[in-house]
């Protein structure tokens, strides 16, 4: 199997991958995919899956929900699992957890155990698997796959503090130097260490043109992209009129920029309403006035509901892809989001406003264009690019993605192969590290 080597994607081409020289065998993976949307049992394949640790329902665990429907017989492995707090369908698989899960505490300080993750992540042992499909934006595709296994990486974004957030992890030791200079030291070591375990991934899988970047620059690996799943189907348009205030959904921690949209409406005297918790919480209220209202974390139903009647999104942050703008697409609602990251992708000035100067000025001077050309956007379109991004769009690209993979690993594994020396074989063959 090549290393991501760029696969056509048509029906004919996936024939031909799966049958040449082996007709009439069908692909395990298709007949799963093609059972997981009729509800009938399908042949066996053996998958191991992968995911860096299971707290709660996020985005990439709304992902990994999608494997564990497709794959319901196939093994969990994470660093960590706070039972009951996943949906049923990853609930009700078999997880395998790490030593760490053993940490008093664990669920409330694991992201400080970061320097010890690599360590912890060897003890995740997989065994007698046709296929390994890692979910990862820490460690998760650090796992090693049993040899002449394929191992498909879905990959948030490469290890988030020993590259992107390198310097805003770093900042937060600006007053302790000596801790600061010990941070950079193990965050160096990291770095390494995540780029050197790549090769453990055979086919890499991005959530945006943005991560494939990344990933290019980072592992100087190829990929393949398969957008993240919106829920259209709970996230819809309504009769309800806008009202006149401005929306934030986030998490209220520093890199997401919240700040930035309180001081913009701040200034412009325009009603803001924040959805949300973390510790950023206090700060952002000292910054807000009267015409600011923090609701706290709500549930999606309520948080749809504003979607349906904020007069627009705002989104400041720069993020690897966006589900948030996607959700407010999908009911309709205008998007002014920063022009960075995975958003740039999805949302333009056709359905908002994209603004380049990532300040509270910048923000600022994007809504008030926006409001003096007649507040622009089609509510139709943005609805046609939700659906676009779809789950059921979503599990087909990937499962198609991994029949691909799966058949590419059995065509090579039937071909016969002439005899090479031991050395060769390590020069040649795929370097598991």
């Amino acid at each position: 199997m090549t290393r991501n080597q760029p696969i056509d994607r048509s029906p004919k081409t996936r024939r031909t991958a799966a049958h040449d020289g082996n007709q009439g065998r069908e692909s395990h993976l298709t007949q799963l995919a093609q059972s997981s949307k009729i509800g009938r049992n399908a042949p066996s394949v053996d998958v191991a899956l992968v995911h860096d640790w299971l707290t709660g329902m996020r985005g990439g665990e709304k992902c990994l929900e999608v494997l564990c429907e497709a794959f319901p017989e196939a093994t969990l492995h994470s660093l960590i699992h706070r039972e009951g707090a996943l949906s049923p369908p990853i609930e009700s698989m078999t997880i395998k957890t790490s030593p760490l899960q053993r940490i008093p505490g664990v669920f409330q300080h694991y992201r400080h155990l970061l320097p010890i993750m690599p360590l912890a992540v060897r003890s995740l042992v997989i065994k007698d698997v046709d296929l390994v499909v890692s979910l990862s934006h820490c460690v998760a595709k650090a796992v090693v796959p049993p040899p002449g296994v394929p191992h498909v990486c879905y990959c948030f974004t490469p290890m988030r503090y020993a590259w992107q957030g390198r310097d805003a992890y770093l900042d937060g030791w600006r007053d302790r130097p000596v801790r600061r200079g010990v941070a950079r030291f193990v965050l160096d070591q990291l770095r390494r260490w995540d780029r050197a375990t790549a090769e453990r991934v055979t086919h890499f899988v991005a959530i945006s043109r943005t991560i494939q970047e990344r990933i290019a620059t980072c592992y100087g690996r190829e990929s393949h992209v398969i957008e993240p799943p919106v829920d259209v189907d709970f996230y819809t348009p309504a009769e309800s009129r806008r009202g006149d205030f401005y929306l934030i959904v986030s998490a209220l921690v520093p890199y997401k920029r919240v700040d930035q949209a309180v001081r913009a409406c701040e200034r412009l005297g325009r009603p803001l309403v924040v959805i949300g918790a973390g510790p950023e919480r206090d700060r952002l209220e000292t910054l807000a006035g009267p015409r600011t209202r923090f609701l706290g974390w709500q549930p999606d139903d309520v948080i749809r509901e504003h979607y349906r009647t904020c007069r627009a999104l705002l989104f400041p942050g720069e993020e690897d892809f966006g589900i948030v703008p996607i959700e407010a697409l999908a009911c309709g609602a205008p998007v002014i989001a920063l022009g960075r990251g995975g958003v740039a992708e999805t949302v333009d000035d056709q359905v908002g406003r994209i603004y380049p100067d990532a300040s509270s000025e910048g923000l600022a001077q994007a809504i008030e264009a926006w409001e003096r050309e007649g507040e622009p956007h089609d509510a139709g379109l943005a609805r046609r690019r939700a659906e676009g991004l779809s789950k059921e769009v979503f599990r087909e690209r990937l499962l198609d993605y991994l029949d691909q993979v799966r058949a590419e690993a059995v065509e090579r594994s039937a071909t016969p192969r002439p005899h090479v020396g031991r050395k060769s074989d390590n020069v040649r063959g795929p370097r598991m590290s």
